[in-house]
């Protein structure tokens, strides 16, 4: 597994610069890091990787939700660029789907209710964030304590430490952080940017069709 210092260094290489002991070394090894990031949020967003499906609970009831609300629930370690979220209730006695429905349509069951109803969750919709992670919005009002399970495509927070490793694969972010530098830099003889940004595709591409090849739900295309 790849970890942040050794893809810099891999970068590093292939610049034909001095590899470095520490992310933050020298100001063109803090740079690199910087372009590792950005490369990584653009693998990430290209495909909905395996191994950044997440399952993060949440328990919902009587005041327990954002701010003291208790139909406003902050989703923690979800961020804001997470995918392909779907909720579960799992408490014992109410397993179900929860039901996605736009926030419009939320907020004129919670107005036109002539009294509180409470019951268990039964459909949700997106209420924001707090600047670092979602807020989901339920209704009815929890009739008592519940679990709900948050499924989702959640992608890894930015690399920082030299022995932090990366979740999905390391060889299209090396070569889009190449090709990244290679701009930065202007052209020095070697592989030009646009050659080296037209190697980070079909790396990117290749990647993409072997984990393809491990989903049935990826087999059968409609006309649309």
């Amino acid at each position: 597994m790849a970890t942040f210092l050794s893809m810099i260094n891999e970068v590093l290489a292939r610049l034909r610069e001095d590899q470095v002991s520490s992310v933050d070394q020298s100001a063109y090894s803090t740079m690199v890091g910087m372009y590792i990031n950005d490369a990584k949020k653009q693998v990430e967003e290209a495909w909905d990787w395996d191994a950044l499906t997440s399952t993060i609970p949440i328990t919902v009831g009587a005041g327990l939700g954002y701010g003291g609300s208790s139909t406003r629930y902050l989703i923690p370690g979800i961020g804001t660029r997470f995918k392909n979220a779907f909720i579960n209730n799992i408490s014992n006695g109410f397993k179900h789907p929860v039901r996605l429905v736009a926030y419009g349509d939320l907020l004129t069951r919670e107005q036109m209710a002539t009294s509180v109803v409470s019951a268990a969750p039964a459909w949700y919709s997106w209420y924001g964030n707090d600047g670092t992670d979602a807020i989901v919005a339920i209704w009815p009002t929890p009739a008592a304590t519940y679990t709900l399970a948050v499924n989702a495509n959640v992608p890894q927070v930015d690399l920082v430490n030299g022995t932090d490793i990366i979740l999905v694969p390391s060889e299209p972010v090396v070569a889009g952080t190449f090709a990244r530098a290679l701009v930065e830099r202007g052209e020095d003889g070697g592989l030009s940017s646009s050659e080296a940004y037209g190697l980070y595709k079909g790396i990117l591409a290749d990647r993409i069709a072997i984990e393809q090849s491990r989903s049935t739900e990826y087999d059968v295309w409609d006309v649309v």
